[in-house]
């Protein structure tokens, strides 16, 4: 993709959505990153089913150690994995405690030494905690640089790299929401809403999806 392309793409998606933000509920720093380390193969929606309650409890370090591993499980047993997440997050707990002064850390390296904490949980904390302009790439985000040709690449670390590289002011801060958002909503894994996209025409994707048909509506003659 151009750069004048990119810009556009970017200014377009921002106009739409001026501030975007996670989807992932918290009260704080701790919760935020517990929220992250549970949405793991897990949707935000599941997630914050399962945190309300467990977020008006347990909002420090010290309060989730006092919950316990069996405690948490009963909190998050509807997510996927609970039961090594549960595991992760007692310790990460026990760590920040240990460590950091029941303080999430605002460092790549200390996060990623975190127990459950990998290189997309720690730039969704950095960049929605700290205001880092990182990019966090999911599976939307892979998705959508691929799709569109904004970041292509084989490898999330790959695409990553092409979307800090290609992403310029101002949209760097709030870029990883957008696409996320979009992903999610506009640009899905299966059927595409191209129709609707509001960057279809920046987009590399040959085989657009054409808008469904209404009920009793003719096919077009081609």
């Amino acid at each position: 993709m151009k750069k004048a392309d990119v810009i556009e793409f970017y200014a377009r998606l921002a106009e739409e959505n001026p501030h975007p933000e996670t989807e992932l509920e918290s009260v704080n720093d701790y919760t935020l990153l517990v929220a992250v380390v549970l949405s793991a193969q897990a949707t935000d929606a599941g997630v914050n089913r399962a945190t309300r309650a467990l977020f008006a409890e347990v909002d420090s370090p010290e309060k989730m150690v006092a919950l316990g591993e069996a405690g948490l499980k009963e909190h998050i047993k509807t997510i996927g994995l609970f039961n090594s997440k549960a595991k992760n997050v007692i310790a990460l707990s026990e760590a920040l405690i240990a460590h950091h002064d029941s303080k999430v850390p605002e460092d790549r390296e200390a996060l990623e030494a975190l127990p459950g904490v990998g290189r997309k949980t720690a730039n969704v904390v950095l960049n929605t905690a700290f205001g880092h302009e990182t990019f966090a790439v999911d599976t939307h985000i892979f998705r959508v640089g691929n799709r569109t040709g904004l970041a292509p690449g084989k490898t999330v670390l790959t695409v990553e790299k092409k979307l800090d590289k290609a992403t310029p002011q101002p949209f760097r801060l709030h870029a990883h929401h957008w696409l996320i958002l979009h992903g999610r909503y506009v640009c899905k894994a299966r059927k595409p809403e191209c129709w609707r996209c509001i960057v279809s025409d920046l987009c590399a994707f040959r085989d657009k999806t054409p808008a469904p048909r209404q009920k009793g509506e003719s096919p077009r003659e081609t």
